[in-house]
Protein backbone atom coordinates (compact mmCIF):
# COMPACT_ATOMS: atom_id res chain seq x y z
CA UNK A 1 0.00 0.00 0.00
CA UNK A 2 2.92 2.18 0.92
CA UNK A 3 4.28 1.42 -2.38
CA UNK A 4 0.78 2.40 -4.07
CA UNK A 5 0.71 5.48 -2.57
CA UNK A 6 4.44 6.57 -3.87
CA UNK A 7 3.42 5.25 -7.60
CA UNK A 8 0.27 6.71 -7.10
CA UNK A 9 -1.99 3.65 -8.45
CA UNK A 10 -4.85 1.72 -6.97
CA UNK A 11 -3.12 -0.48 -3.68
CA UNK A 12 -5.15 -3.57 -4.91
CA UNK A 13 -4.54 -3.20 -8.67
CA UNK A 14 -0.47 -2.74 -7.73
CA UNK A 15 -1.31 -6.53 -5.17
CA UNK A 16 -2.34 -7.71 -8.39
CA UNK A 17 0.15 -6.61 -10.80
CA UNK A 18 2.64 -7.82 -8.43
CA UNK A 19 0.81 -11.74 -8.17
CA UNK A 20 0.86 -12.09 -11.52
CA UNK A 21 4.72 -11.16 -12.15
CA UNK A 22 5.49 -13.36 -9.16
CA UNK A 23 7.30 -16.64 -10.22
CA UNK A 24 7.79 -18.33 -6.77
CA UNK A 25 5.83 -21.76 -7.32
CA UNK A 26 8.94 -23.54 -5.84
CA UNK A 27 8.23 -21.94 -2.47
CA UNK A 28 4.85 -21.41 -2.32
CA UNK A 29 1.55 -23.20 -2.99
CA UNK A 30 -0.42 -20.18 -3.58
CA UNK A 31 -0.26 -16.01 -3.31
CA UNK A 32 -3.61 -14.36 -3.03
CA UNK A 33 -4.23 -10.72 -2.52
CA UNK A 34 -6.64 -9.81 0.40
CA UNK A 35 -8.29 -6.45 1.27
CA UNK A 36 -6.68 -3.11 0.57
CA UNK A 37 -3.81 -4.41 -1.04
CA UNK A 38 -2.45 -7.44 1.26
CA UNK A 39 -0.78 -10.52 -0.01
CA UNK A 40 -1.21 -13.71 1.43
CA UNK A 41 1.46 -16.18 0.28
CA UNK A 42 1.13 -20.16 1.25
CA UNK A 43 4.30 -22.02 1.39
CA UNK A 44 4.15 -24.99 0.44
CA UNK A 45 4.09 -28.05 2.78
CA UNK A 46 7.05 -30.51 1.22
CA UNK A 47 9.34 -26.72 0.54
CA UNK A 48 8.27 -26.45 5.23
CA UNK A 49 9.12 -30.00 5.49
CA UNK A 50 12.44 -30.37 3.66
CA UNK A 51 13.75 -27.39 5.52
CA UNK A 52 12.51 -28.64 8.95
CA UNK A 53 14.43 -31.96 8.57
CA UNK A 54 17.71 -30.89 6.75
CA UNK A 55 18.07 -27.19 7.32
CA UNK A 56 20.28 -25.78 10.29
CA UNK A 57 19.13 -24.47 13.49
CA UNK A 58 21.23 -21.23 13.22
CA UNK A 59 23.35 -19.97 10.21
CA UNK A 60 25.85 -17.57 11.45
CA UNK A 61 26.91 -14.09 10.18
CA UNK A 62 28.63 -13.49 6.72
CA UNK A 63 30.00 -10.40 8.22
CA UNK A 64 30.57 -11.13 12.08
CA UNK A 65 31.47 -7.65 14.48
CA UNK A 66 33.64 -7.17 17.31
CA UNK A 67 31.11 -6.77 19.87
CA UNK A 68 32.06 -5.16 23.59
CA UNK A 69 29.59 -5.43 25.60
CA UNK A 70 29.80 -3.48 29.55
CA UNK A 71 26.81 -5.28 31.68
CA UNK A 72 26.55 -6.31 35.48
CA UNK A 73 29.50 -3.65 36.51
CA UNK A 74 28.16 -3.77 40.22
CA UNK A 75 29.88 -1.02 43.17
CA UNK A 76 31.99 -3.43 44.78
CA UNK A 77 31.74 -1.52 47.67
CA UNK A 78 28.90 -2.83 48.66
CA UNK A 79 27.29 -6.27 48.21
CA UNK A 80 25.07 -7.18 45.13
CA UNK A 81 21.06 -6.29 45.13
CA UNK A 82 18.22 -6.07 42.76
CA UNK A 83 19.16 -3.60 41.18
CA UNK A 84 21.96 -5.19 39.76
CA UNK A 85 19.35 -7.73 38.32
CA UNK A 86 18.56 -6.19 35.17
CA UNK A 87 22.01 -5.39 33.57
CA UNK A 88 23.59 -9.01 34.77
CA UNK A 89 20.50 -10.92 32.84
CA UNK A 90 19.53 -8.87 30.20
CA UNK A 91 23.45 -8.27 29.29
CA UNK A 92 24.15 -11.89 29.36
CA UNK A 93 21.20 -13.13 27.01
CA UNK A 94 22.35 -10.74 24.19
CA UNK A 95 26.02 -11.76 25.22
CA UNK A 96 25.03 -15.07 24.25
CA UNK A 97 22.51 -14.14 21.39
CA UNK A 98 25.03 -12.15 19.46
CA UNK A 99 27.90 -15.30 20.11
CA UNK A 100 25.50 -17.78 18.85
CA UNK A 101 24.99 -15.82 15.08
CA UNK A 102 29.15 -15.48 14.64
CA UNK A 103 30.13 -12.61 16.38
CA UNK A 104 32.61 -11.96 18.89
CA UNK A 105 31.93 -11.06 21.52
CA UNK A 106 33.97 -9.06 24.72
CA UNK A 107 32.50 -9.03 27.99
CA UNK A 108 33.44 -5.93 29.95
CA UNK A 109 32.42 -5.91 33.43
CA UNK A 110 33.16 -2.11 34.19
CA UNK A 111 33.38 -2.90 38.27
CA UNK A 112 33.21 -0.18 40.06
CA UNK A 113 36.08 -0.52 42.75
CA UNK A 114 37.50 3.12 42.65
CA UNK A 115 36.31 6.57 43.84
CA UNK A 116 34.54 7.93 46.96
CA UNK A 117 32.37 4.59 47.76
CA UNK A 118 36.10 3.49 48.56
CA UNK A 119 37.50 6.28 50.14
CA UNK A 120 34.58 5.52 53.08
CA UNK A 121 35.55 2.02 53.56
CA UNK A 122 39.75 2.63 53.94
CA UNK A 123 38.91 5.78 56.46
CA UNK A 124 36.44 3.53 58.01
CA UNK A 125 39.12 0.67 58.12
CA UNK A 126 41.84 2.81 59.35
CA UNK A 127 39.95 4.15 62.49
CA UNK A 128 39.67 0.32 63.80
CA UNK A 129 42.49 -0.62 65.51
CA UNK A 130 41.83 -4.10 67.14
CA UNK A 131 42.39 -6.39 64.43
CA UNK A 132 39.48 -8.77 64.98
CA UNK A 133 37.21 -5.79 64.56
CA UNK A 134 38.36 -5.14 61.36
CA UNK A 135 38.59 -9.04 60.54
CA UNK A 136 34.39 -9.19 61.40
CA UNK A 137 33.64 -6.00 58.96
CA UNK A 138 35.27 -7.17 56.78
CA UNK A 139 33.72 -10.41 56.65
CA UNK A 140 31.09 -8.70 55.53
CA UNK A 141 31.31 -6.13 53.10
CA UNK A 142 27.00 -4.72 53.39
CA UNK A 143 27.69 -3.84 56.69
CA UNK A 144 30.59 -2.42 56.33
CA UNK A 145 29.47 -0.17 54.10
CA UNK A 146 26.19 0.73 55.93
CA UNK A 147 28.86 1.74 58.93
CA UNK A 148 30.90 3.63 56.80
CA UNK A 149 28.55 5.69 54.95
CA UNK A 150 26.87 6.28 58.32
CA UNK A 151 29.79 7.48 59.21
CA UNK A 152 30.11 9.82 56.36
CA UNK A 153 26.83 11.48 56.92
CA UNK A 154 26.97 12.06 60.58
CA UNK A 155 30.71 12.75 61.04
CA UNK A 156 32.40 16.16 59.02
CA UNK A 157 35.89 15.29 59.84
CA UNK A 158 35.69 11.93 58.94
CA UNK A 159 33.88 12.80 56.04
CA UNK A 160 36.99 15.06 54.96
CA UNK A 161 39.18 12.06 55.60
CA UNK A 162 37.68 9.53 53.44
CA UNK A 163 37.80 12.24 50.51
CA UNK A 164 41.37 12.87 51.07
CA UNK A 165 41.66 8.61 50.62
CA UNK A 166 40.42 8.65 47.49
CA UNK A 167 43.04 11.24 46.46
CA UNK A 168 45.49 8.54 48.09
CA UNK A 169 44.16 5.86 46.36
CA UNK A 170 44.25 7.52 43.06
CA UNK A 171 48.18 8.16 43.45
CA UNK A 172 48.57 4.52 45.12
CA UNK A 173 49.37 5.29 48.26
CA UNK A 174 50.50 1.83 49.89
CA UNK A 175 48.41 1.76 53.05
CA UNK A 176 45.34 3.16 51.06
CA UNK A 177 46.05 0.25 48.47
CA UNK A 178 46.48 -2.31 50.80
CA UNK A 179 42.96 -1.73 52.82
CA UNK A 180 41.84 -1.52 49.24
CA UNK A 181 42.94 -5.05 48.23
CA UNK A 182 41.51 -6.56 50.85
CA UNK A 183 37.94 -5.32 50.34
CA UNK A 184 38.53 -5.75 46.51
CA UNK A 185 38.96 -9.82 47.59
CA UNK A 186 36.10 -10.25 50.16
CA UNK A 187 33.76 -8.05 47.00
CA UNK A 188 35.18 -10.32 43.86
CA UNK A 189 34.56 -13.39 45.78
CA UNK A 190 30.83 -12.65 46.95
CA UNK A 191 30.24 -11.21 43.10
CA UNK A 192 31.77 -14.49 41.47
CA UNK A 193 29.16 -16.72 43.96
CA UNK A 194 26.20 -14.60 42.96
CA UNK A 195 27.12 -15.06 38.93
CA UNK A 196 27.52 -18.59 39.55
CA UNK A 197 24.50 -19.15 41.52
CA UNK A 198 22.90 -16.97 38.69
CA UNK A 199 24.77 -18.69 35.53
CA UNK A 200 26.33 -16.00 34.48
CA UNK A 201 28.98 -15.79 31.62
CA UNK A 202 31.16 -13.42 33.34
CA UNK A 203 34.47 -14.48 33.67
CA UNK A 204 37.08 -13.11 36.88
CA UNK A 205 38.99 -12.22 33.39
CA UNK A 206 36.06 -10.24 32.25
CA UNK A 207 36.59 -7.81 35.24
CA UNK A 208 38.35 -4.20 33.46
CA UNK A 209 36.72 -2.26 36.41
CA UNK A 210 37.13 1.71 37.03
CA UNK A 211 40.81 1.32 38.69
CA UNK A 212 41.93 -0.66 35.94
CA UNK A 213 42.39 2.92 33.67
CA UNK A 214 43.62 5.05 36.27
CA UNK A 215 47.62 5.12 34.68
CA UNK A 216 45.30 6.20 31.90
CA UNK A 217 43.33 9.51 33.33
CA UNK A 218 46.09 12.24 33.06
CA UNK A 219 47.07 11.27 29.96
CA UNK A 220 43.92 11.25 28.42
CA UNK A 221 42.87 14.48 29.47
CA UNK A 222 46.50 15.86 28.13
CA UNK A 223 44.72 14.43 24.53
CA UNK A 224 41.46 16.21 25.37
CA UNK A 225 42.91 19.57 25.67
CA UNK A 226 44.92 19.54 22.85
CA UNK A 227 41.70 19.67 20.90
CA UNK A 228 41.33 23.53 20.70
CA UNK A 229 38.35 24.85 22.75
CA UNK A 230 36.99 21.42 23.77
CA UNK A 231 37.64 21.54 27.47
CA UNK A 232 37.59 24.86 29.96
CA UNK A 233 38.35 25.53 32.80
CA UNK A 234 35.09 26.59 35.26
CA UNK A 235 35.78 27.37 39.26
CA UNK A 236 39.12 25.03 39.12
CA UNK A 237 37.41 22.12 37.52
CA UNK A 238 37.98 21.00 33.66
CA UNK A 239 34.89 20.41 32.11
CA UNK A 240 33.84 19.68 28.57
CA UNK A 241 30.74 21.78 27.25
CA UNK A 242 28.56 20.70 24.66
CA UNK A 243 25.66 23.21 23.42
CA UNK A 244 23.12 20.26 22.97
CA UNK A 245 22.91 19.82 26.51
CA UNK A 246 21.00 22.20 28.76
CA UNK A 247 19.67 22.56 32.28
CA UNK A 248 16.54 23.47 33.65
CA UNK A 249 17.24 27.03 33.34
CA UNK A 250 18.56 26.70 29.41
CA UNK A 251 22.41 27.07 30.45
CA UNK A 252 24.68 24.45 28.45
CA UNK A 253 25.15 22.06 31.06
CA UNK A 254 29.54 20.81 31.35
CA UNK A 255 30.58 17.62 31.73
CA UNK A 256 33.41 17.47 33.85
CA UNK A 257 36.29 15.64 33.33
CA UNK A 258 38.77 16.63 36.84
CA UNK A 259 37.43 18.21 39.78
CA UNK A 260 39.55 21.32 41.07
CA UNK A 261 40.87 18.71 43.93
CA UNK A 262 42.62 17.09 41.01
CA UNK A 263 40.35 14.27 41.16
CA UNK A 264 38.82 12.40 38.58
CA UNK A 265 35.10 10.98 38.25
CA UNK A 266 33.19 8.54 36.51
CA UNK A 267 32.75 10.42 33.14
CA UNK A 268 36.46 10.34 32.83
CA UNK A 269 37.31 6.81 33.09
CA UNK A 270 34.19 6.05 30.83
CA UNK A 271 35.46 7.80 28.22
CA UNK A 272 39.22 6.42 29.22
CA UNK A 273 36.93 2.70 29.23
CA UNK A 274 35.56 3.55 25.35
CA UNK A 275 39.45 4.55 23.94
CA UNK A 276 40.26 1.20 25.37
CA UNK A 277 37.62 -0.46 24.05
CA UNK A 278 37.85 0.82 20.00
CA UNK A 279 41.74 1.35 20.05
CA UNK A 280 43.05 -1.99 21.92
CA UNK A 281 39.77 -4.08 21.93
CA UNK A 282 38.96 -2.95 18.31
CA UNK A 283 35.10 -3.03 18.72
CA UNK A 284 33.02 -2.28 15.74
CA UNK A 285 29.80 -2.33 18.22
CA UNK A 286 30.25 -1.00 21.84
CA UNK A 287 27.05 -1.60 24.25
CA UNK A 288 25.79 -0.50 27.39
CA UNK A 289 23.24 -1.84 29.63
CA UNK A 290 22.33 0.35 32.71
CA UNK A 291 18.99 1.50 33.98
CA UNK A 292 17.63 4.54 32.35
CA UNK A 293 18.86 7.04 34.98
CA UNK A 294 22.27 7.29 33.26
CA UNK A 295 20.54 8.03 29.91
CA UNK A 296 22.08 11.42 29.79
CA UNK A 297 25.71 10.26 30.90
CA UNK A 298 25.94 8.24 28.14
CA UNK A 299 24.32 10.90 25.86
CA UNK A 300 27.20 12.95 26.95
CA UNK A 301 30.06 10.30 26.96
CA UNK A 302 29.19 9.21 23.70
CA UNK A 303 29.20 13.41 22.09
CA UNK A 304 32.24 14.06 24.02
CA UNK A 305 34.10 11.22 23.15
CA UNK A 306 33.24 11.66 19.18
CA UNK A 307 34.36 15.45 19.57
CA UNK A 308 38.04 14.42 21.17
CA UNK A 309 38.21 11.38 18.45
CA UNK A 310 38.29 9.11 21.26
CA UNK A 311 36.71 6.68 19.04
CA UNK A 312 36.28 5.48 15.47
CA UNK A 313 33.86 6.92 13.19
CA UNK A 314 32.28 3.67 12.38
CA UNK A 315 32.32 2.29 15.70
CA UNK A 316 28.71 1.90 16.84
CA UNK A 317 28.39 3.15 20.51
CA UNK A 318 25.30 2.08 22.40
CA UNK A 319 23.25 2.59 25.38
CA UNK A 320 20.53 0.07 26.31
CA UNK A 321 19.01 1.34 29.51
CA UNK A 322 16.37 -0.65 31.12
CA UNK A 323 13.24 0.39 33.49
CA UNK A 324 12.79 -0.55 37.32
CA UNK A 325 11.64 -3.45 39.14
CA UNK A 326 8.89 -3.11 41.41
CA UNK A 327 7.00 -4.31 44.30
CA UNK A 328 3.38 -5.36 44.54
CA UNK A 329 3.03 -1.57 45.52
CA UNK A 330 3.86 -0.04 42.47
CA UNK A 331 6.99 1.36 44.61
CA UNK A 332 10.80 0.14 43.78
CA UNK A 333 11.36 -3.63 44.66
CA UNK A 334 12.68 -3.37 48.70
CA UNK A 335 13.04 -5.20 51.48
CA UNK A 336 9.82 -4.40 54.26
CA UNK A 337 12.34 -2.19 55.76
CA UNK A 338 12.83 0.02 52.76
CA UNK A 339 16.25 -1.62 52.19
CA UNK A 340 17.51 -3.03 48.97
CA UNK A 341 16.93 -6.59 48.50
CA UNK A 342 20.36 -8.65 48.40
CA UNK A 343 20.79 -11.03 45.67
CA UNK A 344 21.75 -13.83 47.32
CA UNK A 345 18.99 -13.47 49.67
CA UNK A 346 16.38 -13.39 46.33
CA UNK A 347 18.57 -16.44 45.41
CA UNK A 348 17.64 -18.22 48.12
CA UNK A 349 13.98 -17.54 48.12
CA UNK A 350 13.81 -18.29 44.68
CA UNK A 351 14.85 -21.69 45.62
CA UNK A 352 12.57 -22.02 49.00
CA UNK A 353 10.05 -21.46 46.83
CA UNK A 354 10.94 -23.47 43.64
CA UNK A 355 11.60 -26.37 46.62
CA UNK A 356 7.61 -26.35 47.40
CA UNK A 357 6.34 -26.06 44.01
CA UNK A 358 8.31 -29.13 42.51
CA UNK A 359 7.61 -31.16 45.77
CA UNK A 360 3.91 -30.47 45.51
CA UNK A 361 4.24 -31.37 41.40
CA UNK A 362 6.51 -34.44 41.83
CA UNK A 363 7.00 -35.66 45.29
CA UNK A 364 8.44 -39.14 43.24
CA UNK A 365 11.64 -37.80 41.95
CA UNK A 366 14.83 -38.66 43.81
CA UNK A 367 16.66 -36.55 45.94
CA UNK A 368 19.75 -36.14 43.41
CA UNK A 369 17.52 -35.44 40.70
CA UNK A 370 14.74 -33.11 42.35
CA UNK A 371 17.81 -31.09 43.37
CA UNK A 372 18.82 -30.04 40.19
CA UNK A 373 15.34 -29.37 38.76
CA UNK A 374 14.68 -27.21 41.98
CA UNK A 375 17.87 -24.98 40.85
CA UNK A 376 17.05 -25.16 37.38
CA UNK A 377 13.20 -24.08 37.91
CA UNK A 378 14.21 -21.16 40.56
CA UNK A 379 17.16 -19.51 38.11
CA UNK A 380 14.84 -19.69 35.11
CA UNK A 381 12.26 -18.23 36.79
CA UNK A 382 13.74 -15.02 38.40
CA UNK A 383 15.86 -14.56 34.78
CA UNK A 384 13.26 -14.92 32.53
CA UNK A 385 10.19 -13.33 34.82
CA UNK A 386 12.60 -10.15 33.59
CA UNK A 387 13.87 -11.08 30.00
CA UNK A 388 10.37 -11.74 29.10
CA UNK A 389 9.33 -8.13 29.83
CA UNK A 390 10.18 -5.21 27.36
CA UNK A 391 13.46 -3.41 29.05
CA UNK A 392 12.33 -0.38 28.25
CA UNK A 393 9.45 -0.49 30.95
CA UNK A 394 9.29 -1.15 34.52
CA UNK A 395 7.76 -4.84 35.64
CA UNK A 396 6.71 -5.85 39.06
CA UNK A 397 8.47 -8.43 40.64
CA UNK A 398 5.58 -11.78 41.53
CA UNK A 399 6.45 -14.84 43.19
CA UNK A 400 3.37 -16.93 41.54
CA UNK A 401 3.44 -15.77 38.36
CA UNK A 402 6.95 -16.03 37.63
CA UNK A 403 6.96 -19.90 38.64
CA UNK A 404 3.90 -20.85 37.83
CA UNK A 405 3.63 -23.98 35.08
CA UNK A 406 1.48 -22.07 32.58
CA UNK A 407 1.50 -18.99 30.71
CA UNK A 408 4.67 -17.26 29.39
CA UNK A 409 6.98 -18.33 32.07
CA UNK A 410 10.65 -20.25 32.33
CA UNK A 411 8.34 -23.74 34.23
CA UNK A 412 6.47 -23.97 31.64
CA UNK A 413 8.72 -23.69 28.61
CA UNK A 414 11.01 -26.33 30.73
CA UNK A 415 8.03 -28.37 30.84
CA UNK A 416 7.59 -28.41 27.24
CA UNK A 417 11.08 -29.11 26.69
CA UNK A 418 10.54 -32.39 29.08
CA UNK A 419 7.78 -33.49 27.95
CA UNK A 420 9.41 -33.65 24.16
CA UNK A 421 12.15 -35.68 25.95
CA UNK A 422 9.74 -38.07 27.41
CA UNK A 423 8.14 -38.87 24.25
CA UNK A 424 12.03 -39.75 22.86
CA UNK A 425 12.48 -41.78 25.92
CA UNK A 426 9.49 -43.71 25.76
CA UNK A 427 10.03 -44.26 21.83
CA UNK A 428 13.61 -45.34 22.54
CA UNK A 429 14.57 -43.02 19.78
CA UNK A 430 17.28 -40.35 19.45
CA UNK A 431 16.44 -37.11 18.28
CA UNK A 432 19.59 -36.70 16.41
CA UNK A 433 18.63 -39.21 14.23
CA UNK A 434 14.95 -37.60 13.33
CA UNK A 435 15.93 -36.44 9.64
CA UNK A 436 12.49 -37.64 7.66
CA UNK A 437 10.50 -34.79 6.15
CA UNK A 438 7.11 -34.21 8.31
CA UNK A 439 4.12 -34.27 5.29
CA UNK A 440 2.09 -31.23 7.37
CA UNK A 441 -1.23 -32.75 6.62
CA UNK A 442 -2.64 -30.94 9.47
CA UNK A 443 -3.57 -26.96 10.03
CA UNK A 444 -1.29 -27.24 13.72
CA UNK A 445 1.52 -29.55 11.71
CA UNK A 446 2.14 -26.46 8.92
CA UNK A 447 1.54 -23.64 11.72
CA UNK A 448 4.29 -25.46 13.87
CA UNK A 449 6.63 -26.01 10.79
CA UNK A 450 6.40 -22.27 10.09
CA UNK A 451 6.91 -20.54 13.52
CA UNK A 452 9.64 -23.24 14.06
CA UNK A 453 11.57 -21.72 10.86
CA UNK A 454 11.60 -18.08 12.26
CA UNK A 455 14.02 -18.78 14.79
CA UNK A 456 16.75 -17.06 13.14
CA UNK A 457 15.05 -13.97 12.24
CA UNK A 458 14.19 -13.43 15.87
CA UNK A 459 17.30 -14.40 17.13
CA UNK A 460 19.17 -11.92 14.50
CA UNK A 461 16.28 -9.18 16.11
CA UNK A 462 17.57 -9.64 19.47
CA UNK A 463 20.88 -9.10 17.97
CA UNK A 464 20.09 -5.87 16.70
CA UNK A 465 17.52 -4.65 19.20
CA UNK A 466 19.30 -6.38 22.47
CA UNK A 467 15.67 -6.96 23.36
CA UNK A 468 15.51 -10.13 24.85
CA UNK A 469 11.71 -10.63 25.39
CA UNK A 470 11.30 -10.74 21.29
CA UNK A 471 12.82 -14.62 21.55
CA UNK A 472 11.26 -15.06 25.83
CA UNK A 473 7.74 -14.85 22.99
CA UNK A 474 8.91 -16.27 20.03
CA UNK A 475 9.62 -19.87 22.21
CA UNK A 476 6.22 -18.94 24.33
CA UNK A 477 4.64 -19.22 21.03
CA UNK A 478 6.50 -21.69 19.91
CA UNK A 479 5.46 -23.79 23.13
CA UNK A 480 1.70 -23.02 22.62
CA UNK A 481 1.97 -24.32 19.11
CA UNK A 482 3.91 -27.48 19.62
CA UNK A 483 1.32 -28.56 22.55
CA UNK A 484 -1.37 -27.95 20.13
CA UNK A 485 0.19 -30.11 17.60
CA UNK A 486 0.80 -32.49 20.87
CA UNK A 487 -2.49 -32.95 21.58
CA UNK A 488 -4.22 -33.37 18.34
CA UNK A 489 -1.28 -35.32 15.92
CA UNK A 490 -0.71 -38.90 17.54
CA UNK A 491 3.34 -39.28 17.53
CA UNK A 492 4.08 -42.69 18.41
CA UNK A 493 0.94 -44.94 17.95
CA UNK A 494 1.35 -43.57 14.47
CA UNK A 495 3.77 -46.02 11.95
CA UNK A 496 5.54 -45.37 8.93
CA UNK A 497 6.48 -41.63 7.27
CA UNK A 498 3.81 -39.93 9.24
CA UNK A 499 5.61 -41.12 12.30
CA UNK A 500 8.62 -40.48 11.17
CA UNK A 501 7.94 -36.67 10.37
CA UNK A 502 6.49 -35.87 13.52
CA UNK A 503 9.37 -37.10 15.64
CA UNK A 504 11.21 -34.79 13.21
CA UNK A 505 8.89 -31.93 14.29
CA UNK A 506 9.20 -32.97 17.42
CA UNK A 507 13.18 -33.03 17.50
CA UNK A 508 13.33 -29.53 15.68
CA UNK A 509 11.49 -27.99 18.67
CA UNK A 510 13.52 -29.83 21.43
CA UNK A 511 16.37 -28.26 19.84
CA UNK A 512 14.96 -24.75 19.23
CA UNK A 513 14.05 -24.54 22.88
CA UNK A 514 16.82 -25.83 24.50
CA UNK A 515 19.08 -23.80 22.07
CA UNK A 516 16.91 -20.70 22.51
CA UNK A 517 16.64 -20.84 26.52
CA UNK A 518 20.40 -21.24 26.53
CA UNK A 519 20.76 -17.93 24.80
CA UNK A 520 18.18 -16.58 27.54
CA UNK A 521 21.04 -18.45 30.16
CA UNK A 522 18.28 -20.77 31.41
CA UNK A 523 19.29 -24.59 31.82
CA UNK A 524 16.59 -27.38 29.93
CA UNK A 525 15.54 -30.30 32.08
CA UNK A 526 14.40 -34.41 30.89
CA UNK A 527 12.65 -35.06 33.67
CA UNK A 528 10.48 -32.25 35.74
Amino acid sequence: MAAAKQARTNPRQLANDVVDSLDIDDLASSVEVAGPGFLNIRLRDDVLGERIANSPLIEKDPTPLRVVIDYSSPNLAKEMHVGHLRSTVIGDAVSRCLELIGHTVIRQNHIGDWGTAFGRLIAYLDDLDDPSAMAAELADIERLYVHASQRFESDAAFADRARSKVIELQSKEPRAMSRWEHVMALAREHMSDIYARLDIALKPGDIRGESAYNDDLAPLIEELENHEGLVSESEGALCIFMPQFKTKAGDTQPMLIRKSDGGYLYHTTDLAALKYRTETLHADRVMYFTDARQILHFEMLFAAARLGKLVNENTSLEHHHFGKILGGDGKPFKTRAGDNILLRDLIDEAIERSTQTIETKNPDLDADRRADVIDAVAIGAVKYADLSKNRLHDYTFDWDEMLAFDGNTAPYLQYAYARISGIFEKGEVNPTDCKVPPVLNTAVEHQLAVHLLRFQEVIEQVATDAKPHYLCAYLYELTVRFMRFYEQCPILSETGSTKDGRLTLCARTGATLKTGLATLGIRVLTTM
